[in-house]
């Protein structure tokens, strides 16, 4: 091997060892600094002027991005201005055959500018000018509540202001003038309002094309006309329901929704049924004593009762207890009806031929074994009322989200027993027409859902624990200070 070669090889190996230690330059500090706005051009603020261009310039390239929905011009145009970003400039070019006369509008960006490389918005920027010689600068404020549950609703709410002369049909047909968002705790307010008559709504709107399309929406509307600086406006709640139309809102009075335990199935040649009996661990108290139980087929059955056989263990015998079977023709649920004893181990029998469907066929018998719940693992609840809802309201009591209780009040206390540990929460209806539940309104016959008033703090109740609910709180005594 001459010696040039030797050269070369050792060059190479040098070279290769140099590239294996290249490491990735370091780029220093993101950058988190919004682009600069230089200029805006026709200057912000004019006024007697009808633009057809803005044009803002940054001291960086920017993008703009979802100008749909964070530009906005208030009031509304019936066709929004049109927004592009081309290098370090934004141009906004609006259709000013659509501007009113007399009129203050303001054109806010949100965070639709944004530097081009680490997208930092230029935010919180509103561009204001008047088509005639003053500005507007009149407030509305007010807040939202969920009609149904008398609480806040904040959760995509747009309340939204057309002219009263736009009729009552507008919120239907049309986009509003004027939009704000209600916050978190539902308030809202407008700002740079004239001083002219409004119509006010309240949406909650599923497809953001801000009219009300019924189903799957939500609407609230104020009784009359409103007219900002008018301080007789203070308090304003807008009230959101859905239209009757959804049966959903309509519970039946006085039922108990009680989900059941889990089910164990059998089946047999396709005909089968399950119940609602943990049949785990007859150690374990699993069973509810509120509940009957329920037997729920796949096709209708015709039972057999003297097949069914509930017994119960009484100090090592068993011991037949007394119960019922309850079954409608036109269910495919059969109950079983008994009053329960606490903390007792049940052997419920489902003999061959307990059951059959039409075309003859029996399902396969079985045999549950299983212990019931005790007092100790239910609470207990008494809720005392003002006397001024003895009549004419209906108390609601929920479990989670079930039905627990909803009953007319004719007493100023209702106790409620053998309650499954959970979260509460309560509330008292003015029940106007006296159908014994709550009833939504109606945009279209101008009518007010009715008014729910909301014990608001839920109550957590454990095995065993027995609260107290005053629904309406005196107010706290006065402290003894010593001084005369």
């Amino acid at each position: 091997m001459n010696k040039g070669f030797r050269y070369l090889l050792f060059a190479g190996a040098v070279a290769l060892a140099g590239c294996a230690n290249i490491t990735t330059p370091n780029g220093g500090k993101k950058d988190t600094v919004p682009p600069r706005r230089l200029s805006v051009t026709p200057a912000d603020s004019l006024t007697n002027t009808r633009l057809k261009k803005i044009e803002l310039t940054f001291d960086e390239y920017i993008t703009v991005s979802d100008a749909g929905k964070e530009v906005q011009i208030s009031p509304l145009l019936p066709i929004d201005p049109t927004v592009t970003g081309l290098k370090k400039k934004v141009t906004v070019k609006i259709p000013d055959t659509l501007l009113e006369p007399n009129t203050t509008y303001r054109i806010s960006f949100g965070n639709a500018i944004k530097d081009l490389h680490e997208g930092n918005p230029y935010a919180g920027y509103t561009y204001t000018f008047s088509t005639g010689g003053w500005f507007d600068s009149l407030q509305l404020t007010g807040n939202v509540l969920n009609a149904a549950s008398g609480l806040p609703d904040s959760t995509g709410v747009k309340v939204v202001l057309y002219y009263a002369a736009d009729g009552d049909s507008a919120v239907v047909k049309r986009k509003p003038k004027y939009i704000a968002q209600a916050d978190a705790t539902g308030n809202f307010t407008f700002k740079g309002l004239p001083k002219r008559s409004f119509k006010i709504f309240a949406l909650k709107d599923a497809n953001d094309n801000i009219m009300f399309d019924g189903e799957g929406e939500m609407v609230a509307f104020a009784d009359n006309n409103v007219t900002p600086g008018d301080t007789a406006l203070r308090g304003l709640t807008l009230r959101l329901f859905v239209q009757p139309a959804d049966t959903s809102l309509h519970a039946e009075a006085d039922t108990v929704k009680k989900p059941g335990l889990r089910e164990t199935s059998k089946s047999q040649a396709g005909f089968s049924y399950s119940a609602n009996i943990d049949t785990g661990r007859k150690d374990k108290r699993t069973y509810d004593i509120n509940n009957d139980a329920q037997i729920t087929f796949n096709r209708r059955p015709t039972i057999v009762t003297n097949k069914i056989v509930l017994s119960y263990d009484s100090n090592g015998v068993d011991v037949p207890a007394i119960f019922e079977v309850r079954h409608a023709d036109t269910s495919n649920k059969v109950f079983v009806h008994t009053n329960w004893k606490e903390n007792t181990v049940y052997t419920l029998k489902l003999a061959k031929g307990f059951a059959k469907d039409s075309a003859g066929m029996e399902p396969m018998p079985a045999k549950y074994i299983f212990r019931t719940k005790e007092d100790g693992d239910y609470g207990k609840i008494t809720i005392n009322l003002p006397e001024k809802y003895n009549n004419g309201y209906v108390l609601q009591v929920f479990s989670d989200n079930d039905t627990l209780y909803q009953k007319s009040i004719t007493t100023a206390n209702v106790m409620l027993t053998r309650l499954k540990p959970a979260k509460y929460t309560f509330r008292v209806i003015e029940d106007r027409n006296g159908n014994g539940r709550w009833d939504a309104g109606n945009l279209f016959l101008k009518k007010q859902p009715e008014l729910v008033i909301p014990y608001r703090d839920p109550l957590m109740l454990k095995p065993g624990w027995e609260n107290v609910i005053d629904f309406e709180r005196k107010p706290a005594a006065p402290k003894n200070t010593g001084k005369r």
